[in-house]
Parts: C-alpha cells; sequence; structure tokens
C-alpha cells in the first residue's frame, strides 16, 4: 500500500451495469445433484486474478472473457443455473440457463497500486468482485460472478464469486483453466464429469466412524471475548529453507520417521494460533482440514469430476497436551487424521451428513485449508499467466490459508487473521 505521502491507499472503482451471461447453446434442464460433500461447504469463495497488459486502454478482455464464458458454460451448465432446496431439504441446483453474472469495471489507478494483494484485504480486493446487493443468503446468489476491471497501465483483474459447493479448489481450478482455454481457441484439456450421483449417501446409510468434525466444543477459555478485539490480517512466507528446518525440527526427536511439509507447518500454526489465544489447558481444540478424496475413493473419482472431492478430516486433543509435547506431536496427530480418510471414512462421513443433517462446527477449531497445491497461477485468457492471484478474504475466523508462490512455487505463505492483541504472540512463535 502506497502510505509514503501519508494518506492510505483507497482504490476507486467504477462497476458498469451486470450482465447474465448464459450458454452458447441449449443445455440440459431441470434439477441437478448435489453430494453430501457439496451440501456442507455452500459458501462464497472470492478470488482474483491480475494479468498484465501493455496494450493502454484495451477493451479487448471483457470481450473475450465474456464470450469465453459463454461458450465453457455449455460444458459447465449447472453455473449457468441457480442453487434451490430440494423436496428432501437439501441444496440442488435448477438449471435454467439463466447465466452467470458479468460486470465490466474501470479502475482510477495502474494495477501495481493495489500493494500487496498477497494478504487478504476485504476492503480493497473487495472491489474488484461483483456482489449480488441484498441478496440475503446464498439462493439469491447465482453459483458464479464474474468481474473484469481494466486499470490505467492496460493490465485487468478477473474478481470471481463461486459458491463452493459448485466445486472444491481443483474443480474451480479446472473450470477456470478450460476458460482460459476456450479463450484462447483451445479444446479443454480436462473436460468435466458432471454425474454427482456417484457420491450419493448409501442406503441405508452405514455410519462407522464418530465424525468429530462436526462436534461441538465448549468455549471454556473465553476466546468469543478475545475475538472482539481488532481483527489484523498477515501473511507469513515460509520459504524452501524455512520449510526444510521446520522438517527437522519436527523430526529430531526420532518420534515420527518421516513428515511431509503439510504436516509440519499445520502443526507448527495450530499450536502458536493455540498459544496466542491463550487457551486454557483443558480447553479442547480441535484442527480440521481437508483431504482430497479423489484417488481415496474406491473405485477413484472420474478425471474432470465436477463437484468437491474433499472430505474435512480432524484431530482432537486438549490445548495443554498440544503445548507441553514436542512439535512432533501435533505433527503425529495430524499424520493419524490423515491416514483415517479412507473409502469408508468418506462414505461414512457422507452417510452421518444423510441422517443428521450436521454441519462441521467451527467453535475452538482451527481449519486448515491449502491452496499450495492448486495451479491457479497457470491460468491463461491470452494474456499470459496471472502475476497475481488468491482469495479477497478469509471466509471464517478460524480458517488459516496455506498458498504457494514465488518462482518455482516452493514457498507457501500462511494467511490467517487474528485479534491484534493474539497476532503480536503468534507472529514471535512462528518465527523459525
Amino acid at each position: 500500500m502506497d502510505k509514503s505521502n501519508g494518506n492510505v491507499f483507497e482504490l476507486n472503482v467504477k462497476q458498469g451495469q451486470p450482465t447474465l451471461v448464459p450458454p452458447a447453446e441449449e443445455t440440459k434442464k431441470g434439477l441437478y445433484f448435489l453430494s453430501n460433500l457439496d451440501q456442507n461447504i455452500a459458501v462464497i469463495v472470492r478470488t482474483i486474478y491480475c494479468f498484465k497488459s501493455e496494450e493502454k486502454g484495451n477493451e479487448k478482455p471483457g470481450k473475450v472473457i465474456r464470450e469465453a464464458l459463454e461458450k465453457v458454460l455449455v460444458h459447465y451448465y449447472p453455473l449457468a443455473g441457480r442453487l434451490t432446496i430440494s423436496p428432501e431439504g437439501k441444496l440442488v441446483v435448477d438449471c435454467t440457463e439463466e447465466g452467470a453474472v458479468f460486470v465490466e469495471a474501470q479502475a482510477d489507478c495502474k494495477i501495481e497500486e493495489i500493494g500487496d494483494i498477497t494478504k487478504p484485504d476485504p476492503v480493497t480486493l473487495g472491489k474488484l468482485v461483483y456482489e449480488i446487493p441484498g441478496a440475503k443468503n446464498i439462493l439469491e446468489m447465482p453459483p458464479l460472478a464474474a468481474q473484469v476491471t481494466m486499470f490505467k497501465c492496460g493490465g485487468f483483474v478477473l474478481g470471481l464469486c463461486m459458491n463452493h459447493c459448485m466445486f472444491d479448489g481443483i474443480g474451480a481450478m479446472e473450470f477456470v483453466n478450460s476458460w482460459g482455454e476456450t479463450a484462447r481457441g483451445l479444446p479443454l484439456s480436462v473436460p468435466p464429469f458432471l454425474d454427482r450421483s456417484i457420491l450419493k449417501a448409501r442406503n441405508p446409510p452405514k455410519i462407522e466412524y464418530q465424525h468429530h468434525e462436526f462436534a461441538e466444543i465448549e468455549d471454556l477459555s473465553s476466546t468469543g471475548e478475545l475475538y472482539k478485539d481488532e481483527m489484523l490480517y498477515r501473511s507469513f512466507c515460509f520459504d524452501s529453507e524455512k520449510l526444510e528446518k521446520l522438517k527437522k525440527k519436527v523430526l529430531e526427536d526420532g518420534i515420527l520417521e518421516k513428515c511431509t511439509t503439510f504436516e509440519a507447518l499445520s502443526a507448527l500454526v495450530w499450536r502458536a494460533r493455540t498459544q496466542s489465544l491463550k487457551l486454557l489447558p483443558n480447553q479442547q481444540t480441535k484442527l480440521l482440514f481437508a483431504v482430497d478424496g479423489r484417488s481415496k475413493f474406491s473405485p477413484p473419482l472420474p478425471k474432470g469430476y465436477f463437484g468437491n472431492g474433499i472430505v474435512l478430516t480432524n484431530s482432537l486433543c486438549q490445548a495443554g497436551e498440544l503445548l507441553e509435547n514436542p512439535l512432533s506431536y501435533a505433527a503425529g496427530l495430524i499424520q493419524k487424521a490423515i491416514k483415517i480418510a479412507t473409502d469408508s471414512y468418506m462414505r461414512s462421513a457422507m452417510d452421518y451428513f444423510e441422517v443428521t443433517r450436521a454441519r462441521p462446527s467451527l467453535a475452538s477449531s482451527l481449519l486448515i485449508t491449502t491452496w499450495s497445491r492448486l495451479g491457479f497461477h497457470t491460468t491463461d485468457f491470452g494474456w499470459g499467466e496471472p502475476i497475481l492471484s488468491g482469495p479477497v478474504a478469509l471466509p471464517e475466523k478460524e480458517v488459516i490459508l496455506f498458498l504457494s508462490h514465488g518462482i518455482a512455487r516452493k514457498n507457501i505463505n500462511v494467511l490467517l487473521g487474528l485479534p491484534a492483541s493474539a497476532m503480536k504472540i503468534f507472529q514471535e512463535l512462528v518465527e523459525i
């Protein structure tokens, strides 16, 4: 952010009239089934992609991206529909061909002036995505809204609002990459597999595990009070050297034989956050994270599966246990949670939802979501790969995001928000 003259930079964006973009050809009508893995995460995810373009005042990006959207929606036609509730009380898509929402906008500055988009900034970055005015819930929002903002330097930003019930990170990335391929006149390298009924709940349902991911935890430590404090958002960069050092630290007591980057980094931030929030020793704390089930299902999900193929798994322990033990203890708990995510566990989780309609509880929890393996940086609409891409904001205060960046994408940016008092402690604890 440019604060050199004492003013905090304020981004001014003028949005044009929103229009609807239906698929270019007639598509299937009727209700489209969403699986139980889709039901639980019906939240809007807002992301931006910044592209450099040397042609000043070129109006092309909006036109090219809009026309490509019409074409790609023929393959991904449920995105042109609207969410509704089925007779069983579940989310389904009514394939109405109404279309995705599309807006063109103008910014009054150069793209570089936005500053550091590697950390969530809902106020500034929020202007680069289009939100439906007055929408009270997700049923009043289309599954996809896109905004193309032109900057004075000729660069532009594509801002997307997508409903997570339509796809997980891998599915979203495949869609955006297909959209880019369409813009460049190429066939889709990964056509979507649309039939989600392959993840239907079993009849009768079989719940074979405890599924603590849905359990409510009592807040003995009054963290609710702490969160009334001012929230700070920060991003911490772990380069490959720091990550190697961290893995060595996890393995130094010889308790674990091996450890992945994800396990080591998750162990570090789980402990640091627990300590910075000053959780009482007898406070239960839960770590939730998504495991990609695509290859773990039996049979594996087909290539291009359009939908959520992720399942939440969890580690649960008391804050005291977590902090009194070495880092290897937390990493070991995380390894167990990853191991448990088998075909039978994932199907049991889907059946558990079928019976209880429970939502995962975030009370006294930390939810880590990893985008470090997603190739959003490869999206190309004809102007090359994005110079930057990332989320506009964190969906909930309990969420920490891992994003890869750097030339070889070997570095990981850890994004989080914490009350100001806790952030100071957290910062010191993650210094390696």
